[in-house]
């Protein structure tokens, strides 16, 4: 009986740990996945922060202009 009984609990401390190894490694592979798609986002978000960079120094260059064609308007309606 006590020989029997060591088997079985051998045997289960053995499945427990393949188990248990088998959930880590695919929940490894889930956090790197996460990780290349965090990587993707953080790459997009740059985009478009110099994107919004451009835009805004465009929009700036679009009124210096507006104001000068304004004032050039002024001159001329008087």
């Amino acid at each position: 009986m006590n020989g029997g009984l060591i088997a079985i609990v051998i045997t289960l401390i053995v499945v427990g740990g393949i188990s248990l190894s088998t959930v880590a490694y695919f929940t490894l592979q889930r956090h790197r996945a996460d990780a290349v798609a965090m990587a993707g986002y953080r790459k997009l978000a740059e985009e478009a922060v110099a994107n919004q960079a451009a835009l805004n120094a465009e929009l700036k260059d679009l009124s210096a202009r507006l104001a000068s064609v304004e004032a050039l308007l002024r001159t001329v309606d008087e």
